[in-house]
């Protein structure tokens, strides 16, 4: 797997995301969870590509705060900076779902289990003893925060949270449903086109969801809403979605959260 993000001249990312990429036990690790994921147990993807969705869209939604004049947490707790707060979307990223090659039920935690070791490894060198604690400690904090119940006590958790939710396009959703299953889940999976992120006009950032069918309401309720309202991004977040389908009854053309 090749891990592209905009670097914007963040040489510590540069580092990690190339450690990322020559790391062989890690892509082994995102095959073994697709197995269990996909092949076992019928839902949609968690590795590679989804990691890929997520690092991106974490990035962006960071930007986008901090462009707007929010703080992140590891500059305001620790006095570091956002390049080291984007260094801490893209690890978390990598490693968040890596549990699911344990299994899929409570994964977020053995996910926890398995990023320690790698923690170590992609970040030695980079950071002296002390910043690496805490970056590992924030990345650790944001995987177990992506889970939609959990308390995200940081704004770098909240981000991840949101961006693992916004991989929700042409059939890419985080819900789990059974491949081949006809259902709200499946069908409102399916109708998901577009997800983009954009500056805000009355708060930092603007969700846009394009939907050929208004039954991708259901992905935006049952995952995205309840995602962006246990998050610590809730304030800064507008959801605004598109229905653009022709072939449907139109019984909605446009919903916002």
């Amino acid at each position: 797997m090749l891990l592209k993000v905009p670097m914007r001249h963040n040489d510590k990312l540069r580092q990690v995301v190339a450690r990322i990429n020559q790391d062989v036990e890690l892509e082994q690790l995102w095959k073994c969870v697709n197995i269990n994921a996909v092949d076992r147990s019928g839902i949609s993807d968690h590795g590679a590509t989804h990691v890929r969705i997520v690092a991106n869209a974490g990035i962006k939604l960071l930007r986008l705060l901090v462009e707007s004049g929010i703080k992140t947490s590891v500059e305001t707790n620790y006095g570091l900076t956002q390049d080291d707060a984007e260094v801490i979307i893209a690890l978390a990223a990598a490693l968040h779902d890596l549990g699911i090659a344990i299994h899929r039920d409570n994964h977020e935690k053995y996910s926890l289990v398995l990023a320690v070791p790698k923690l170590r490894e992609l970040l030695d060198g980079i950071y002296d003893v002390t910043q690496r604690t805490i970056i590992a400690a924030e990345t650790l904090h944001a995987i177990i925060a992506h889970r939609w119940n959990e308390r995200c006590l940081t704004i770098e958790a909240g981000v991840v949270k949101v961006a693992d939710a916004l991989d929700m396009t042409q059939g890419r959703s985080r819900i789990p449903f059974e491949a081949g299953e006809t259902n709200i889940h499946s069908v409102s999976a399916a109708a998901v086109d577009v997800v983009s992120l954009h500056k805000g006009e009355k708060v930092p950032i603007r969700i846009e969801i394009t939907m050929s069918n208004s039954a991708g309401i259901f992905q935006v309720d049952e995952l995205l809403k309840r995602k962006l309202h246990n998050s610590s991004i809730a304030p800064y977040v507008e959801v605004v979605v598109k229905i653009e389908g022709e072939a449907e009854k139109r019984l909605i053309e446009f919903y916002a959260l």
